[in-house]
Order: C-alpha cells, then structure tokens, then sequence
C-alpha cells in the first residue's frame, strides 16, 4: 500500500525546519567538498614530498647562514648524512662546494632630489656538486634571487629589519631549489 500525498507531508520536517541530516543546503555541501576530493586526487594531485637522493652522504664544509640551512634542510629528510668535518671527507659520497654566498644592495631609482627611492636585493649562490672520484653530476651553477623593497630615509630601522627578512625569505627560496637539483641527480 503506497503512503498517501497526506502521510508523506506529515513526515517531513514543517518548511524552514532543518531536517536531523543538516538538510538539503549541508547535503550539497557535502557533494560538493567530496566531489573536489575527488577532483584532486583523479588529475594526480599530492603534497611534495621529501627529496629523494641518489646518494646517502654528502660533503659540504660552506659555514655560512646559507650553508648552515642546506645542512639542516638535507639532515631533516632523515635519509642524508651531511659530513662538516675535513678528516671524513672520504666517507662522503659526494661533495658539494658553495663557490661563492653574495648579498647585493642596488639602488633602482632615486626621486627628484636626488635621493634613493628603490633599492634592488639580490642573492647569488654558485655551487657545484662533484662525486669522490672528481667527477662533475652538476657543474658550476649560479641561482640568483631578487626582491625590491622601497626606501624611506626617516625610517632607516624598520628598512633594515625588512631587508633582513627579504634576505631570510632568498635564502629559504634558494635553499630549496639547491635541494631539487641535488635531487634531481639520479647517479653518482
């Protein structure tokens, strides 16, 4: 026996009550958010992950802040030994030189009296990447970041604390494409 048009009204929830379930507004949410789910992980979508290296232990002697990050960086993926010391330098795999670690400050314009208005920061790494045996897996390479940053003469403090953090934020940047070029090595 089918329910009568009466019967099924008296079971629904009176107009603008919202039903136990959330009602017809969460339901769609719902689809929605799930759907997208399901989006993201069809096209091949996933967090990066940690770098794979074809090596297992790395030299690297640069004590610079810039070094000082690499090292950490490459020991927190838990699969890298980084060697600093001198004397194990055999016992590394590869060995990896930072040629040269350069912070420069250029001015980019001036206003009408003659005074800087906009400076340029810029941060260059050249490095390169040699196994035990001398051989190059990647030659002398420079990575080059650079940020503008507007200059103000009566607030000369606060400018140099922005242009340490400018500075900061390069050397993260280019910390990170040092490692997936070291990653990108596929044998030693």
């Amino acid at each position: 026996m089918a329910p009568t048009l009466a019967a099924t009204r008296a079971a629904l929830p009176p107009e603008g009550a919202v039903a136990p379930g959330g009602g017809p507004a969460a339901r769609r949410r719902l689809i929605l958010v799930s759907a997208g789910a399901g989006l993201l992980t069809a096209c091949g979508f996933q967090l990066r992950q940690a770098p794979h290296f074809a090596f297992t232990s790395l030299y690297s002697a640069a004590a610079t802040p810039l070094g000082n990050e690499l090292k950490r960086d490459l020991v927190a993926g838990g699969k890298l030994k980084v060697i600093s010391d001198a004397k194990q330098i055999d016992s590394a795999q590869v060995i990896l030189d930072i040629l040269g670690d350069q912070r420069e400050r250029v001015v980019v314009a001036l206003n009408s009296a003659g005074q800087v208005r906009e400076l340029e920061l810029r941060l260059r790494v050249r490095f390169r990447l040699r196994g035990k045996d001398g051989k190059e897996l990647i030659p002398e390479t420079e990575l080059l970041q650079r940020r503008n940053v507007s200059y103000n003469s009566s607030v000369v403090l606060a400018k140099e604390a922005e242009e340490a953090l400018l500075y900061r934020d390069m050397q993260t940047d280019v910390v990170q494409q040092l490692m997936r070029r070291l990653a990108a090595v596929k044998e030693i």
